[in-house]
C-alpha cells in the first residue's frame, strides 16, 4: 500500500548534461524500498536517463507520474532529480527529450495529480533548480494550494539552483542521510517533517535553502529506522516518572562502580544498577537530566535525584495515553 515513482535524469538532448542524477535515484530506491531491518516498505519505479539509449521522454514520464497517484493506497511518493526550470508561467520538470523548459512537465500538473489522488499520503521531493515553486500558483506565488495530505520537498527555493557535490546532489545526500536514521525519532520514524528539519540545519544560510509545504494533520513515517532506545525501556518511562514534575531520587546503590565511594555508602544494588542503566540511557538521549549535578553520575553518588526534560515529558505524556 506504499508506492514510489523515483525519477533520476542525467542525459538531456537539448540540454546540459547532469551527473549525479542517475546515482542519487538509485541510492533513494534502494533506501525507500526497505526499512532499516530489512522490512518491505515502499514498492519502487525507477526511471533513469544515463544516455541517448537510456532516456527519460516527456510523454512517459507524465504518464508515471499520473499512474503513481491514481488510485488508492496508504503513501505514494514521487521523487525526481535533474533539470527544472522557471518562468512567467510556473516551474517544470525536465525530460530527457525537452527542447524548452516550458516543453517540460509542469509543476502545476504534478500537483494536480497529487491533489485529486486517492491516496491518503501524498509526498513530492524534488532535486532540482527552481524546484521551491512548486505548489504555488503563478498568479498568487506566495501562497500554496496543497490539498490535506500532500507534502512537497524541495532542494531550493525557486530562485536558487540545486546544487551537485562529489557526484551527487547536496539535498539528496542530506535525504539519503535523513532516511538512514539521521532524521528518526525515539520509536526510529523518519517523517517529512524530520528529514526537512535535518536538512534545514544541515545547510547554512549562504547555501541553497530547503523548501517544505505540507498540508496534514499527522505525519507519516517513510521509513522505521533502528531506535536508540528500546520500546520496552521507553514505556517504562512512566515507571520511573509517575506524574509530570516527578523528580526521581537516586542514592550511591544505583552506582554499579566502586570507585569513588566514601566509607560508608552504600554498595551497588543489582535491582537499583539496573534501572540506572535505564535511566541513564534515557540522559544519553535528552529524555531525563540530574538535578543539581553535573552528571548522572554525580547525582547518584550525591544522593541527588533526576527529572524528565520538556522531550522527556511529551514521550511520558505519550506513553501513559497508550500511543508507545
Amino acid at each position: 500500500m506504499r508506492k514510489a515513482l523515483v525519477v533520476g535524469i542525467n542525459h538531456y538532448d537539448h540540454s546540459t548534461p547532469l551527473y549525479g542524477c542517475v546515482d542519487d535515484a538509485h541510492a533513494v530506491k534502494s533506501t525507500l524500498e526497505r526499512n532499516s531491518d530489512g522490512t518491505v516498505n515502499f514498492a519502487v519505479k525507477l526511471l533513469s536517463g544515463s544516455g541517448p539509449s537510456d532516456r527519460v521522454v516527456g510523454a512517459d514520464l507524465r504518464e508515471q507520474i499520473r499512474a503513481l497517484f491514481s488510485g488508492d493506497c496508504e503513501t505514494a511518493l514521487f521523487y525526481f532529480a535533474g533539470h527544472g526550470h522557471i518562468e512567467s508561467t510556473g516551474g517544470y520538470l525536465l525530460p530527457s527529450d525537452a527542447k524548452a523548459g516550458h516543453e517540460g512537465i509542469p509543476l502545476s500538473d504534478v500537483l494536480t495529480f497529487a491533489n485529486q489522488s486517492g491516496a491518503r499520503n501524498r509526498i513530492i521531493v524534488l532535486d532540482s533548480c527552481h524546484s521551491g515553486i512548486a505548489g504555488a500558483s503563478p498568479s498568487t506565488p506566495t501562497t500554496a494550494e496543497l490539498k490535506e495530505g500532500t507534502t512537497i520537498l524541495t532542494a531550493s527555493t525557486a530562485e536558487q539552483y540545486a546544487s551537485e557535490e562529489n557526484g551527487a546532489g547536496v539535498f539528496t545526500t542530506l535525504f539519503i542521510d535523513a532516511l538512514n536514521g539521521a532524521a528518526g525519532n525515539l520509536v526510529g520514524d523518519v517523517t517529512p517533517g524530520s528529514i526537512y528539519a535535518h536538512i534545514d540545519q544541515s545547510l547554512g544560510p549562504w547555501d541553497q535553502r530547503p523548501v517544505f509545504k505540507t498540508n496534514v494533520r499527522s505525519f507519516v513515517s517513510l521509513r522505521k529506522v533502528q531506535p536508540p532506545i528500546s520500546l520496552q525501556e521507553l514505556r517504562r518511562i512512566t515507571e520511573f516518572f509517575p506524574a509530570p514534575g516527578f523528580e526521581f531520587t537516586l542514592d550511591p546503590s544505583f552506582e554499579p562502580e566502586f570507585a569513588g565511594r566514601d566509607s560508608g555508602m552504600a554498595n551497588p544494588d543489582p535491582v537499583n544498577t539496573a534501572k540506572f542503566a535505564i535511566l541513564q540511557k534515557f540522559n544519553r538521549v535528552n529524555l531525563v537530566i540530574p538535578v543539581d549535578a553535573p552528571h548522572m553520575w554525580h547525582a547518584a553518588m550525591g544522593s541527588k535525584a533526576c527529572k524528565l526534560t520538556v522531550l522527556g515529558e511529551h514521550y511520558r505524556r505519550i506513553v501513559a495515553q497508550g500511543r508507545i
